[in-house]
């Protein structure tokens, strides 16, 4: 079905069965595709579409659980950025999004319920010593939430995941447990996503790294540039290699100048091209260039394998 979101799914299925206190936190992720009829105007690029693919979780435990999930949370995202080359503080900053207690027709109404989950969400914050700031009538309308703020290309700050304190949602579902004393109790839900709408993250990323992709996100990592026509079966011996250790690659077999083709590479930020001629043919070595221009020393084929090999293990952010 063209899905909004993941929540009602997810909580059909913690609902579809009786539920101890033993079996919280029940945690359960997706990488959900959901579709949107967003106003044409408001439709931006990869930033805001219709249909996205969202790496969507719902956590639901007993609200003394929330801190030390929210806590795991927070470590999942801050690991995830980090991975992605984005640092906290240059790259993004925490928004712990209020609500408004006095109007009711935005915020559910339940005071004790809204100043517990933003107690909550602001101790997590500052045990962490987390960069965050805080904004009035941001939150949703079930519960509070942080907000993950990254700035785009022009230093405007969009949401790029977010963590959601939701105390409504089990009352509408129905969500219960058998808690210790034998007695049927209502759950919370936390509401999270690790790297968010991926379509976003994309732009998020093309934007930071100006489509100059470390080596392990690089859509084409290596491009091999045959120097002439009597080279391509080399070339493609070499390309069937790497293939083979599950590296994305290409051979540039265009009867064009060699010059060219290492331009055009260059131009496609690249990371690694390899130049194959009469001697690296010979000699079973290739000649490396980077897409910055730089050129390094000729080397053995199998040692460029170890190379590129450490380079996407390690996840090297250049």
């Amino acid at each position: 079905m063209l899905r909004p979101m993941t929540c009602p799914h997810h909580f059909e299925l913690y609902a579809s069965k009786p539920r101890s206190y033993k079996e919280l936190p029940f945690r359960i992720a997706e990488l959900a595709k959901q579709f949107r009829y967003e106003k044409s105007g408001e439709l931006t690029g990869l930033m805001r579409v219709r249909a996205f693919c969202l790496a969507d979780s719902h956590i639901i435990c007993q609200p003394d659980q929330a801190m030390n999930e929210i806590n795991a949370v927070m470590d999942l995202i801050e690991y995830v950025s980090a991975t992605l080359g984005l640092d906290t503080g240059d790259n993004y900053r925490y928004r712990l999004s209020l609500g408004d207690q006095k109007d009711s027709t935005k915020y559910y109404k339940d005071d004790e319920a809204w100043d517990f989950a933003e107690d909550v969400l602001r101790k997590v914050l500052i045990q962490r010593k987390a960069n965050y700031f805080e904004a009035e009538k941001e939150a949703a309308f079930y519960g509070p939430k942080i907000d993950i703020q990254m700035k785009n290309f022009a230093g405007k700050e969009d949401t790029a995941f977010t963590v959601q304190y939701d105390f409504v949602m089990p009352k509408r579902f129905k969500l219960t447990y058998i808690d210790k004393d034998q007695k049927e109790k209502e759950p919370i839900v936390i509401h999270r996503s690790s790297v968010g709408a991926i379509e976003r993250t994309m732009a998020f990323l093309i934007e930071h790294y100006g489509g100059a992709f470390p080596v392990w996100l690089a859509p084409v990592q290596v491009m091999i540039i045959p120097v002439a026509d009597r080279h391509l079966d080399h070339a493609g011996k070499l390309e069937a290699d790497l293939r083979n250790e599950g590296v994305r690659v290409k051979v540039d077999t265009r009867s064009e100048r060699m010059n060219l083709k290492i331009r055009q590479a260059q131009l496609d930020k690249v990371p690694y091209m390899l130049v194959v001629g009469d001697k690296e043919v010979a000699t079973s070595t290739v000649s490396v260039r980077l897409r910055s221009g730089e050129q390094l020393s000729s080397q053995s084929f199998d040692n460029f394998k170890k190379t590129i090999q450490m380079a996407v293990a390690n996840k090297v952010k250049n």
